[in-house]
């Protein structure tokens, strides 16, 4: 019987990109492969949910976790793992924050189902079917997962323990996070395995930055040629590097695109909208009110540009009907 570790890696609601940067990691995986026992990784392994109920309550060393929860398979298989692991990481920004199904809290359940089953121009369903939890058919009951009224992260259905935010995280603060464990170096429980810093800290384009900005006018990226290293906010492109927290690489900045804020709030915040509006009313700079409203109506989609991954778990949370 193997004595090393035994490491779960799962995929609730997402795009699959963070099972993906599991990859990316490319040949250091095989020294995780030789120093850990994986005994789920669904996406990749033929493991089976029946084999971790068979298991020990916290015989799972890790579960890595990834994606939001929107359906009660999903709640289901997240409440396993907490029960039969004795951590868990929340991988990637819909473990952490939601991430961008998140966006859908802007609206309801029954929206979405009227739009997906009834008025999409394409849907054809004339006897007005949509998908229930229970349906019986001659004798037999068929189940589907419910479909919940929200999008939750992680934190919000279980005790998460660690969290490591991006989307996806990239390959170094990956095998950081798995070293820690394997090592254990681990800092205190509720800790984001990252740096504690503003994106802003560790920019390449801080040193363009003036002592104060003074803005004028918003413009959204695909309406200017961006000065390649240049700030954006200087340039008048909202760019979230001063509420979201840094150890993405800069990725995006490096390819003249804008944060967005994948890596979620900086250390001590729990809002990066509300971070990001706080730190936008000081540097707009016009005289009138009328100037004022001019700059704000130049944010075309204001909880789009400042939720895009953190929706769920904001002071906004979810559209109150």
């Amino acid at each position: 019987m193997s004595g090393k570790p035994k490491v779960a890696i799962c995929w609730l609601g997402g795009c699959g990109g963070c099972d993906e940067a599991v990859v990316d990691i490319n040949e250091a995986i095989l020294k995780v492969v030789e120093a850990v026992d994986l005994v789920l990784w669904p996406v990749a392994l033929d493991f089976k949910y029946h084999h971790v109920e068979a298991m020990q309550d916290g015989e799972i060393a890790l579960s890595i976790i990834n994606g939001h929860v929107r359906n009660s398979d999903q709640e289901e298989v997240a409440k396993l793992l907490r029960k039969k692991s004795q951590l868990v990481l929340a991988f990637g920004a819909c473990a952490c924050f939601g991430g961008t199904p998140g966006m859908a809290n802007l609206i309801t359940k029954e929206d979405i189902f009227d739009w997906v089953y009834r008025d999409a121009p394409t849907v054809v369903n004339p006897k007005g079917n949509r998908p229930q939890p229970k349906f019986s058919s001659d004798g037999k009951e068929l189940t589907l997962p419910e479909f919940y009224n929200q999008v939750y992260s992680l934190k919000q259905i279980i005790d998460v323990d660690y969290y490591l935010p991006g989307c996806p995280p990239p390959p170094d603060l990956i095998m950081n996070a798995v070293t820690a464990v394997l090592e254990g170096k681990l800092p205190p429980k509720g800790s984001t395995l990252t740096p504690h810093k503003a994106l802003c800290d560790t920019c390449p384009r801080n040193k363009t930055k003036p002592s104060r900005i003074g803005i004028k006018d918003i413009k959204r990226i695909h309406e200017i040629e961006a000065e390649p290293n240049t700030c954006f906010l200087v340039q008048g492109v909202l760019c979230l590097g001063p509420a979201t927290r840094s150890g993405c690489g800069e990725a995006c900045i490096n390819i003249n695109i804008p944060c967005r804020g994948c890596f979620g709030p900086i250390e001590g915040v729990e809002d990066s909208g509300a971070k990001f509006v706080s730190a936008l009313a000081a540097i707009i700079d016009v005289e009138s009110e009328e100037d004022t409203k001019r700059v704000i109506d130049g944010i075309d989609d204001p909880v789009g540009y400042l939720y895009r991954f953190t929706m769920p778990t904001s002071i906004l949370r979810k559209k109150r009907v």
